[in-house]
């Protein structure tokens, strides 16, 4: 009886429903593509693993966050980009589909439209100095995390430490992630952000 009442009092509860333009701060999320194609890219014959790219670190996406949490897949009645907007974006992140994908999912929850989130996503982008050293690797390193971090910290003082977060997937070096205010200044991150992986992985180089 009580496990009865338990679920009729879940069904009760309003599901919840994500607003375009409520959220606190943001997420700059920048993969390292070489790590994608060994681990995807390469099997589908994506075309941003093409050597002639050169890519190292690429935007995935820019990410509104609460300070628990996230929005997601927000209902907006604001404009999307165009087709072209998107593929515009494939020379930081790789393909337009991704832009694509990425406004659907998180770019409708900033509460600006689709080209304006585009070139918020650009602009947030170019902000950030990638580390020139980064750009050297030309054979497979083995290392930990915290040297990529620190390296991104090097080359942007202004961050601090709780403000960016190395993440690996399948023993690599997958992506490196900064939050920012919704001015696009470094923060610190939420307690669900911040969660270096913490064991030495590889790094594959740019080809």
């Amino acid at each position: 009886m009580r496990r009865l009442l338990l679920l009729l009092l879940l069904a009760a509860l309003p599901a919840r429903s994500d607003s375009a333009g409520e959220f606190d701060y943001y997420v700059l999320a920048l993969s390292w593509s070489p790590s994608w194609c060994a681990a995807e890219g390469d099997a589908r014959g994506a075309d941003q693993c093409d050597p002639r790219h050169d890519h190292g670190f690429i935007l995935h996406g820019l990410w509104p966050q609460y300070e628990s949490g996230y929005p997601e897949y927000c209902r907006s009645s604001l404009r999307d980009p165009s087709r072209r907007q998107t593929g515009a974006m494939e020379d930081i992140m790789g393909s337009g589909g991704l832009a694509w994908h990425q406004w659907k999912k998180h770019g409708r929850c900033s509460g600006l439209d689709g080209p304006d989130y585009l070139a918020l996503s650009r602009e947030a982008y170019t902000r950030v100095t990638r580390p020139p050293i980064l750009r050297k690797v030309a054979e497979e390193l083995t290392l930990r995390p915290a040297v990529i971090e620190a390296a991104f910290l090097e080359a942007n003082p202004e961050m601090t430490a709780n403000g960016i977060t190395v993440t690996c997937r399948d023993r690599r070096i997958q992506e490196v992630r900064i939050c920012l205010s919704r001015d696009l200044t470094p923060r610190g991150c939420g307690a669900d952000v911040i969660r270096d992986c913490s064991q030495p992985a590889r790094l594959p180089p740019i080809r």
